[in-house]
C-alpha cells in the first residue's frame, strides 16, 4: 500500500456519522479514558495527566493492571473510576477519546486497536508501533471509522520549529535545503535502541522539513564492527520496543529535490558529535535544531572570512519554557481541535507511522546490504 495516498477523504456515510456525533457531543464534555501499565511502560512522559482538568473533557476512567500504580495514576489523572482491564473499561465507560500511555510500544497495537474499535479517538505515546504492518492496520481502522489518531511527537508542533519549517520551505532562512545531519543521544542506548526510541522523533522532523523519503541505505554494526545479521537480534533493552541489533548505526536517506539526510548513533561519539537533534544545511547557511523540550533553534551563517556566526532563532510567541506536560498539552490541544474540525491532527498517526517505517528501513537495509525504497514492500518486522 502506498502511504503517500493512505489517508483519503472519507465517504459520505462516515462524514455524516462524524457530524452527527459532533452535534451530539457539542453540548457535553468529551468522555475520556486513560490506559497505562505501571512497571511496563508506565504512562510515558506524563500521558496520564495530559487531559486532567480540561474544561471540555471529563476523564471518566483509568485502566492499569497494577493496583498500586493504578491508584496513584488515577489521582493524578483526576479519574473517578479505575479498572484492571482496559477492555472492561472501554465497554462500560464508552469513551469519546482515549490516551494510550505506555512508553513501551509492545502494548500499543492491542490498546489502540481496542480503543478505535470502541469508537474512541486516540492520543498515543511514541514510538507508535514496531513495524509498518502494524501502522497500516491501525490507520486503516481509524480511517474506516473516521477517528483521529495523534502521537506524541511534540517537537514538530513547537512554534519555533514550525516557523523554521516555513522559513526552510520558502528558502528565506538558509537558502535551498541541501542536507540534513541527525544525531541520536548516543548515550547508554547508543545504536539500535537510540534509533528506535529517539530516532523516530528525528525521522518525523526530517519528513517535516524535506518531504517523504525515496530510499534508505544503512550499515548497522555490532560492538566489534561486524555488520549485523538476524542472529544478532536481542531483546529490547530497558524498554519493550521490539527486536533489534547493533551498537553502531549509520543510515542515509534520499529525499525530494536531491536532499540527503544522515542519521548516526554510536557511543564513541557521545562527547564529540553534535547534540541530539538535526543540522539543516542550506545553500546560504545552516540551522541547528537541538531536540529538547522545548526545542532550541540556532541559525548559523558563514561570513566572508569563513567564520560562522550563530544566533538563536526567536519567534513570537516564543515556545513555552516548558515541561513535558506543556509539550503534551500542545499536541492534545491540536488533537481535540482536529476532532472538532474533522481534520488530520498535526502530530498524526500517519506521520508517526512514517517515522517508524524509516526506523524499520534502517534495519531492513542493514540486513539486506541493499537500499530500501519507500514505501517498504516487506511491511512486517525485519527481525520477524
Amino acid at each position: 500500500m502506498n502511504r503517500r495516498h493512505f489517508i483519503q477523504t472519507t465517504g459520505l456515510s462516515a462524514a455524516a456519522s462524524t457530524f452527527a456525533s459532533a452535534a451530539e457531543t457539542s453540548s457535553r464534555k468529551l468522555r475520556a479514558v486513560v490506559i497505562g501499565h505501571t512497571g511496563h511502560g508506565d504512562y510515558g512522559h506524563g500521558m496520564d495527566v495530559c487531559l486532567a482538568h480540561r474544561t471540555e473533557v471529563e476523564v471518566v476512567g483509568l485502566a492499569d493492571p497494577d493496583e498500586k500504580g493504578r491508584a496513584i495514576a488515577a489521582k493524578k489523572a483526576n479519574a473517578p473510576r479505575t479498572y484492571a482491564d482496559y477492555h472492561e473499561m472501554l465497554a462500560k465507560e464508552k469513551p469519546d477519546i482515549a490516551i494510550c500511555g505506555p512508553r513501551w510500544n509492545d502494548q500499543h497495537v492491542p490498546i489502540i486497536k481496542a480503543c478505535l474499535e470502541a469508537g474512541a479517538h486516540v492520543y498515543s505515546e511514541k514510538p507508535f508501533v514496531q513495524c509498518a504492518a502494524d501502522g497500516d492496520e491501525l490507520l486503516k481502522i481509524a480511517e474506516s471509522r473516521n477517528l483521529k489518531v495523534a502521537v506524541a511527537h511534540q517537537m514538530r508542533i513547537a512554534p519555533n520549529v514550525r516557523a523554521l519549517q516555513k522559513g526552510v520551505t520558502d528558502k528565506s532562512l538558509i537558502g535551498d535545503l541541501l542536507e540534513i545531519r541527525a544525531n541520536g543521544k548516543q548515550d547508554a542506548r547508543a545504536g539500535a535502541e537510540d534509533l528506535i526510541v529517539l530516532g523516530c522523533h528525528l525521522f518525523d522532523l526530517m519528513r517535516f522539513f524535506a518531504g517523504d523519503p525515496h530510499w534508505c541505505f544503512s550499515r548497522v554494526e555490532t560492538k566489534d564492527g561486524k555488520a549485523i545479521t538476524k542472529s544478532d537480534k536481542h531483546g529490547a533493552g530497558k524498554e519493550q520496543i521490539g527486536g533489534m541489533a547493533g551498537e553502531r548505526v549509520h543510515a542515509t536517506f534520499a529525499f525530494p529535490n536531491s536532499v540527503t539526510a544522515v542519521f548516526e548513533s554510536r557511543a564513541e561519539a557521545h562527547q564529540t558529535s553534535s547534540a541530539w537533534g538535526l543540522t539543516l544545511v542550506g545553500s546560504k547557511g545552516m540551522a541547528l535544531l537541538s531536540a529538547n523540550i522545548p526545542p532550541h533553534v540556532f541559525l548559523l551563517t558563514p561570513g566572508a572570512d569563513g567564520a560562522i556566526t550563530s544566533k538563536q532563532y526567536e519567534v513570537s510567541p516564543p515556545p513555552p519554557k516548558a515541561s513535558m506536560k506543556d509539550a503534551n498539552a500542545m499536541v492534545a490541544d491540536d488533537w481535540l481541535e482536529a476532532i472538532a474540525q474533522n481534520r488530520e491532527p498535526f502530530c498524526s498517526g500517519r506521520n508517526a507511522a512514517w517515522a517508524n517505517e524509516m526506523v524499520q528501513a534502517v534495519f531492513a537495509s542493514a540486513l539486506a546490504h541493499a537500499p530500501m525504497e519507500f514505501p517498504l514492500q516487506v511491511r512486517t518486522h525485519p527481525f520477524a
